[in-house]
């Protein structure tokens, strides 16, 4: 509870603290969404991809809605991970650890507390576990009662996930049944069908020499989510019988966003009292004055798995910006694991007043990523991708050249424009290209 004595940004301004206090206390008798074990097995795996005998995939919405919590939207999102994840083990040759962006990413910092429209001035929309999108003062006003339905929201989708992955929907000996409408379209189709067909063929060879391999069946699957609500990340926050200390249990893999990073914050206070594999946003301002006590602070025993820096530099600053982190961490010797989000540092406002990132930028920065970090002497073990198993047109480029234009066809997004199952796919198989994988 140390961190209510620090500054805590981006949190909603709730009228009734009786009424959050009700909420809180209820939210805290709830179970856990995740165990100790699994946040444990996750920490050992992202420790072997700071050695480089991992990938690191982590992907999903930039902003979860309730509305969203359907069977298709969910395996929809599930298979677009899959897929993006065999084609990376089939190209990089190493496992990939699979890590979701769902299952509590229901909230949104924001540049501003309020927002205007005609004169009248409401709370800003900060994701549905806060309050609701439309602009009416019933609307926006903070909710507690949303925090259980986020929790109870979470429950559902990672209850299907699991139910997905162990009832054999990620069998490898059928990756056809992942397949999404785009292969039958997309100028990828080909590429994507000649893998899954050679990785068909491996499998049933290696059977014939060893029999059934039953790992094959069903993959780990993790979930992540920005900590942004401490409130509700500290209601989920439980001691377990059997292991020290104190583990969050909303998700596997909470992060803190570049908004909430500072040394003496509320949100570093915090993250520095739970177990969990913890991962930090650095953005273009982050100098290794600042990055190097943020290291000692979240990770002061140099524990193995504990630390991922996500790097978010923007294509046009990240040959300038990235270098000198990089540089001071090695020299510092800390064990940590980089990350590429080539997302954030690329959002653009088109004419017409959509929000978009386009596809070239997105692969630009990733390709300098890479190029950087082999470069230094250090290792890209995985990237963080705003995507979604729909058909959205949300940014612009990609194999079909999506234009602004084609942004108001399919724009579903609240938040942040991602990128659609066919762009994800084949940003999968650039990154596979980049490291040599395909040609």
């Amino acid at each position: 509870m140390s961190w209510q004595q620090c500054v805590a940004l981006q949190q909603p301004q709730y009228e009734d603290l009786a009424e959050l206090s009700r909420a809180l206390g209820e939210l805290s008798q709830l179970p856990p969404l995740v165990t100790s074990w699994e946040v444990l097995a996750l920490k050992q795996a992202l420790a072997e991809a700071q050695e480089g005998k991992r990938f690191l995939l982590q992907g999903g919405d930039c902003a979860e809605s309730f509305a969203d919590c359907t069977s298709p939207i969910i395996s929809n999102r599930l298979k677009v991970l899959l897929q993006m994840s065999l084609v990376l083990v089939h190209g990089l040759k190493q496992p990939v650890l699979r890590v979701g962006r769902f299952a509590g990413q229901y909230a949104k910092p924001r540049s501003a507390d309020t927002e205007t429209h005609d004169g009248v001035t409401l709370p800003s929309f900060r994701g549905d576990v806060v309050n609701g999108p439309d602009f009416t003062a019933a609307a926006r006003r903070p909710d507690p009662q949303r925090l259980i339905r986020g929790h109870a929201h979470s429950a559902l989708t990672m209850n299907f996930v699991r139910a997905l992955v162990d009832g054999g929907f990620a069998d490898l000996h059928h990756p056809e049944y992942w397949d999404l409408a785009w292969v039958e379209h997309s100028p990828l189709a080909a590429e994507y069908r000649r893998m899954v067909a050679g990785i068909g063929d491996s499998l049933r060879f290696m059977e014939t020499l060893a029999g059934p391999i039953a790992g094959f069946t069903r993959v780990d699957f993790f979930t992540s989510h920005e900590a942004l609500l401490l409130h509700y990340e500290q209601a989920l926050t439980r001691q377990v019988p059997r292991h020290r200390g104190w583990f969050n249990l909303s998700t596997h893999f909470p992060w803190i966003g570049m908004r909430t990073a500072a040394l003496d914050g509320a949100h570093v206070e915090y993250f520095r009292g739970i177990r969990n594999p913890i991962a930090v946003k650095v953005g273009p301002s982050v100098t290794p004055e600042l990055l190097l006590p943020l290291i000692d602070a979240l990770n002061p025993e140099d524990e193995p798995g504990r630390l991922t820096l996500i790097h978010r530099m923007g294509h046009a600053s990240i040959a300038e910006k990235l270098p000198p982190l990089l540089d001071a961490v090695r020299r510092a010797g800390r064990r940590v694991l980089w990350v590429a989000d080539p997302m954030h540092g690329n959002t653009e406002n088109t004419s017409i007043g959509y929000k978009t990132r386009r596809f070239d930028n997105i692969r630009s920065e990733l390709d300098q990523a890479f190029d950087i970090h082999a470069a230094a002497g250090t290792h890209l073990g995985g990237v963080h991708l705003e995507l979604t198993g729909e058909d959205v047109t949300e940014c612009m480029g990609g194999a079909r050249d999506l234009s602004e234009a084609d942004l108001q066809r399919a724009y579903k997004s609240m938040v942040d424009p991602r990128l659609n199952y066919e762009q994800s796919l084949e940003l999968a198989m650039l990154i596979v290209r980049k490291s040599g994988g395909l040609t």
